[in-house]
């Protein structure tokens, strides 16, 4: 029996995929519970114009991210912060305070996007990689300076 997957299934496929699948496994559990549709010729049309749809929509979202990148590649973003002995600072610089220093500059960035090992806890230029698609990453100096 052929169905299509409704969602990711483990050890089977992932959402959208046409699986062979005994008859049972089919009608019994992955239909009943909503994870899968029986392959007939209308699903199929219905499933192809979906992935056209859904890539036409991630080459978009990937052509949006290259004009950010290329926005963002190059740019520097300055925070300042209180210091105390051996040039520590006090608190730290989080992903959160870049995000909000880029959205000062005009650029709007999820701070999830943004790639730190941890927070930044000393002076100094650190170059800092923002994830912008699976496939799109853009870097930034953030100067991390005295006040």
């Amino acid at each position: 029996m052929q169905v299509i997957l409704k969602q990711d299934v483990p050890y089977l496929g992932d959402a959208g995929a046409l699986v062979e699948v005994k008859s049972g496994y089919g009608a019994n559990y992955l239909i009943p519970q909503g994870l899968a549709v029986l392959a007939t010729r209308r699903n199929k049309s219905q499933l192809d114009h979906e992935r056209r749809a859904i890539e036409a929509a991630i080459v978009r979202q990937k052509r949006k991210a290259s004009d950010l990148a290329s926005r963002l590649n190059g740019l520097s973003v300055t925070l300042t912060r209180l210091v105390g002995e051996d040039d520590k600072i006090f608190g730290s610089v989080t992903t959160k305070d870049i995000a909000d220093a880029l959205a000062d500059d005009g650029v709007v960035v999820d701070r999830r996007h943004i790639l730190l090992d941890g927070p930044l806890k000393a002076l100094g230029v650190y170059e800092v990689d923002i994830k912008l698609h699976r496939d799109v990453r853009a870097q930034i100096k953030v100067w991390v300076v005295a006040d």
